[in-house]
């Protein structure tokens, strides 16, 4: 089984700064990408930010130059540290991870999703 556990959710002040992490724990071969996604009020998720295991980003154009996605490949942990946060940020935040798993068959690659957490920037 493989879990994704996020924390570093909370409230903070327009301007302010955030981060998030997220752990991949479990029977895990290999990780590639790593990613954020978020759920806004009365909006449809979007995918924040992504890092791939080649270490490339990429991220939505309303967070480029205010959000950093990084990774700790030796701890199989997401990071997304949010700074200059603005009340259109609130939502709650996703983790994804595409993993590769031990099947019966050999390995194969399965997407994952954290349980969420809220972040709420009041103006």
């Amino acid at each position: 089984q493989v879990q994704l556990v996020e924390s570093g959710g909370g409230l903070v002040q327009a301007g302010g700064s955030l981060r998030l992490s997220c752990a991949a724990s479990g029977s895990i071969f290999s990780i590639s990408a790593m990613g954020w996604d978020r759920q806004a009020p009365g909006k449809e998720s979007e995918l924040v930010a992504v890092s791939t295991s080649g270490g490339s980003t990429n991220y939505t154009d309303s967070v480029k130059g205010r959000f950093t996605i990084s990774r700790d490949n030796a701890k199989n942990t997401v990071y997304l540290q949010m700074n200059s946060l603005k009340p259109e940020d609130t939502g709650v935040y996703y983790c994804n991870a595409r993993i590769r798993i031990s099947t019966l068959s050999g390995t194969d690659y399965r997407d994952y999703w954290g349980q969420g957490t809220q972040v709420t920037v009041s103006s």
